[in-house]
C-alpha cells in the first residue's frame, strides 16, 4: 500500500505576492504538513520510527517556514529597531496613563453607574439601584459580568485593609480595569510590531496613549469597554501566526467578550475568518480551519454554559442573556419599543464623536485603506512586513463597525469602544505609509519629491505633536470641566457627618450620580422629581428570604418597571425627607418650579462643599471641546463659563422609614 502524497498547504503564502501552490519569491516553498501513518504491515518498526522522525522534522520545518514568510520583508529592508520599545516598557507607559484615567476620568455614561456599578455594589453591600434591565421580567443583563468585578473587589479586600472603604473599592476596581486594559494594549502592540512593523507598533502605542477616547474607555465599567479589551486580545491572536494560524484563540477572545458582555461585538471576527477562509480556499484545504474553528467555538460555548448557570442561580429562571438582548434590540425595535425610544441621532453622529475623541487620528484612520492600496498596487512597494491581504484584513474592522452602527437610529458614544484599537491601528498604518513617502525622495516621480527633506520632517512632526496636543487638551478639559461628581461626595465620609438611614437626594443631576460606592455605609441615594419624565432606576429588594437563588434582590420582581421608558412616580420621595442634596447651579440653565436653585437657597440648605462645574450652555464650542486657560488676555467669548456643583445639607428633615 503506497503512502499518499503530502499536500502543500499554504505553500508560497508570500507576504507581498501571494502565489499559492508555488514557490515564494524568496525561493522558499512550503514543507509538507505532517500526515498520519495509514498503516503498512510490511514496514518494520525501525522504518515506522524513521517515518515518524521525518514527519516531526516536517512539522518543525512548517513552523520555521511560516515564521520566515511572515517576517520575510524585514530582511529586504532595514527595520527601525531603534524605535522598538520592549513590551514591559510599553506596559509601564500604558499603566501610567490608565492609572491617571482611573483617578481622574469622569464617568461619561449613566448606564455605567446604574447597570454595572450599582449591581456590583448590591453584591457587596446588599443594596443599590436597580434598572429595569435586571428585572426578571426582562433579564437583558447577565449577572456574571458584574459578578466577576465583585469578585475582584472581594479578592482585593482579602489583601488590603484599605478596601474596607467604599471609595477605595471603587478606585481599586477602576485601577484593575485600567491594568487589564494596559495588558491587552501591550499584547496587541507586541504583535503589531512583530507582524507589521516596529514603527506601526510605536505609532499605535502613541495614538492609544494620547487619545481622549481611549483615556476614558480604558477604565469604564461597561460591556463595550470589556469587548474592547477582548477585541485587542482577539486581534493579537489572529496576528500571531508563529507556528501556524491562531484561529481558535482569536475566536475565543472575541466570542468571550460577546457572550459575557455584548453579543454584537461578535461581528468583529468576520474579517479575520474571511481572511482564513481565503487562505484555505486557495490552498485547497478546509480540514485545519474547521478543526481550529470548532476548538475556538467550543471554548466560547463553555463560557456561555457558565454564564447560563450563573444567571439561573441569580434570576431563578432559565435566561439566555445574549438571546434576550438581541431580541430586545432587533425585534422590540421593529415593534416600536427597543433602544430607539431613548433617542436617535443623525447619521454623522459617530463621525463628529470620533473626531472629538481621536481628532487627526480618526481622519488618518479613514485614509488607511486608500493609502495601503496606493502603496501596494500603485507605488508597488510593500507597506509592512505582512502581505497586503493581512494589511487589508486588519484595516476592515473600523470601516465595517462604523457602517453597521451609523445606519442604526439609536447611537451612543460607547458603541464605538470595541473598535477604538482598530481606529488606532488604522491611523498607525496610514501614518506609517505617509511617512514612507515623506521620507523618500521618490526619484522625482511624485510631488512629494520636490518638498525639501526638512520641511517633510516638520510636517510629520507637526502632525504627531498637534494630535497629541489636541488629545491632551480635550482630556484635561473633560477632567476639569466635569470631574466634580467624583469629588463632591468626599465630605460625607468625614467622621460624624452622616448617620445610618440618612438619605442623599438627586434631582436634575441624577444621571451624574457616580454610584453608591461614594456614599458612606447605610446612607442611600433617592430621587426627587425633576424635569425628566422617563423611567428612573428603582432599588434592589433587601428582603431576606430563603430558597434557591443567591441574592433575593436578583430574582424578586421589582415594582414599577417597564421597557418603554414610562415614568413611575413610585421612584420619587418628597424633598423634605432628604438629609443631603446634590445639585448644580449653572448661569446658563435657568431655575424652574420643578428644578429650583437649591444651591443658593440658604433658608433651606447649607452648602457643605462645592466644586466648579463647566456651564456648557454659556461656554463657546471651542472652550467646550478643548481646554482653554482662564486667563484675562483671552477674550471673554472664548473663555470657559463656570457654575457650581454642590453637596447641600437640609436644615429641617422629616425622617423617612425605609420601605425595605
Amino acid at each position: 500500500m503506497e503512502r499518499p502524497a503530502f499536500r502543500q498547504k499554504y505553500a508560497g503564502y508570500d507576504q507581498n505576492k501571494v502565489n499559492y501552490g508555488q514557490s515564494s519569491s524568496s525561493g522558499l516553498s512550503r514543507p509538507a504538513p505532517r500526515q498520519t501513518y495509514v498503516g503498512n504491515p510490511q514496514k518494520t518498526q525501525e522504518e515506522i520510527q524513521q517515518q515518524s522522525n521525518e514527519e516531526s522534522r516536517a512539522g518543525r520545518e512548517r513552523s520555521k517556514f511560516m515564521r520566515t514568510e511572515i517576517f520575510k520583508n524585514a530582511e529586504k529592508r532595514k527595520d527601525l529597531t531603534f524605535m522598538y520599545f520592549r513590551p514591559w516598557q510599553v506596559f509601564i507607559a500604558f499603566a501610567i496613563v490608565n492609572t491617571l484615567a482611573a483617578i481622574y476620568s469622569p464617568i461619561q455614561d449613566c448606564d455605567e453607574v446604574f447597570n454595572f456599578w450599582e449591581p456590583t455594589h448590591y453584591l457587596h453591600h446588599g443594596y443599590g439601584f436597580e434598572t429595569w434591565e435586571y428585572s426578571p421580567e426582562f433579564a437583558i443583563r447577565t449577572w456574571l459580568y458584574p459578578g466577576l468585578h465583585a469578585i475582584a473587589i472581594f479578592l482585593g479586600r482579602l489583601f488590603t485593609l484599605f478596601l474596607s472603604s467604599k471609595p477605595f473599592q471603587f478606585y481599586f476596581l477602576r485601577f484593575s480595569l485600567g491594568m487589564i486594559c494596559a495588558g491587552c494594549e501591550t499584547r496587541l502592540y507586541a504583535q503589531i510590531c512583530r507582524t507589521f512593523h516596529a514603527r506601526v507598533g510605536l505609532y499605535f502605542a502613541f495614538i492609544t496613549m494620547t487619545s481622549p477616547g481611549m483615556f476614558h474607555a480604558s477604565v469604564a465599567f461597561l460591556p463595550s469597554s470589556f469587548t474592547m479589551c477582548t477585541t485587542m486580545m482577539g486581534m493579537a491572536s489572529f496576528l500571531d501566526w508563529r507556528g501556524g494560524p491562531n484561529t481558535a484563540e482569536g475566536i475565543f477572545w472575541i466570542g468571550f467578550g460577546s457572550v459575557l458582555a455584548w453579543p454584537f461585538a461578535g461581528a468583529i471576527v468576520l474579517p479575520f475568518m474571511l481572511e482564513e477562509a481565503v487562505v484555505v480556499i486557495l490552498a485547497g484545504e478546509w480540514q485545519d480551519l474547521g478543526i481550529r474553528s470548532l476548538y475556538g467555538f467550543t471554548r466560547v460555548c463553555l463560557a456561555g454554559f457558565v454564564e447560563f448557570f450563573v444567571d439561573l442561580s441569580f434570576y431563578r429562571k432559565y435566561v439566555c442573556f445574549p438571546y434576550n438582548i438581541v431580541m430586545y434590540n432587533v425585534i422590540s425595535a421593529a415593534s416600536g419599543k427597543g433602544p430607539n425610544i431613548f433617542g436617535t441621532e443623525p447619521w454623522h453622529y459617530y463621525i463628529r464623536n470620533l473626531l472629538i475623541n481621536f481628532n487627526i487620528w480618526f481622519f488618518l484612520g479613514l485614509l488607511a485603506m486608500p493609502l495601503l492600496y496606493y502603496q501596494e498596487f500603485v507605488y508597488r512597494k510593500p507597506a509592512t512586513k505582512s502581505s497586503y491581504i493581512r494589511n487589508f484584513t486588519f484595516a476592515i474592522p473600523m470601516y465595517m463597525w462604523l457602517f453597521i452602527f451609523t445606519i442604526q437610529p439609536h447611537k451612543e458614544e460607547r458603541f464605538m469602544y470595541p473598535v477604538y484599537p482598530a481606529i488606532a491601528l488604522n491611523a498607525a498604518m496610514a501614518l506609517h505609509v505617509s511617512l514612507i513617502h515623506l521620507g523618500s525622495s521618490g526619484g522625482g516621480r511624485s510631488i512629494i519629491s520636490f518638498i525639501p527633506a526638512r520641511l517633510r520632517a516638520l510636517i510629520a512632526i507637526g502632525i504627531t505633536v498637534s494630535a497629541a496636543f489636541f488629545g491632551a487638551s480635550r482630556t484635561l478639559g473633560l477632567v476639569q470641566g466635569y470631574g466634580a461628581p467624583l469629588s463632591v461626595y468626599k465630605p460625607l465620609h468625614r467622621p460624624g457627618m452622616t448617620h445610618s438611614h440618612d438619605v442623599v437626594c438627586l434631582g436634575k443631576e441624577w444621571y451624574r450620580f457616580p454610584s453608591s460606592f461614594h456614599l458612606p455605609p447605610g446612607v442611600k441615594g433617592r430621587f426627587v422629581k425633576s424635569a425628566f419624565s422617563g423611567l428612573l432606576p428603582g432599588h434592589f429588594s433587601e428582603a431576606h428570604t430563603g430558597g434557591f437563588g443567591l441574592f433575593p434582590g436578583a430574582w424578586l420582581v421589582p415594582p414599577g418597571m417597564n421597557d418603554e421608558n414610562k415614568e413611575d412616580v413610585g421612584k420619587y420621595i418628597q424633598e423634605d425627607h432628604c438629609t443631603f442634596f446634590v445639585d448644580s447651579s449653572l448661569p446658563g440653565v435657568p431655575a424652574s418650579g420643578v428644578e429650583p436653585d437649591r444651591v443658593h437657597d440658604d433658608a433651606t440648605y447649607e452648602r457643605i462643599h462645592c466644586e466648579p462645574f463647566l456651564d456648557a450652555a454659556s461656554t463657546s464650542t471651542i472652550a467646550r471641546l478643548l481646554w482653554v486657560p482662564d486667563w484675562e488676555i483671552i477674550p471673554s467669548a472664548y473663555r470657559r463659563k463656570w457654575g457650581k456643583y454642590c453637596l447641600l445639607k437640609r436644615k429641617a428633615v422629616t425622617p423617612i422609614v425605609d420601605e425595605d
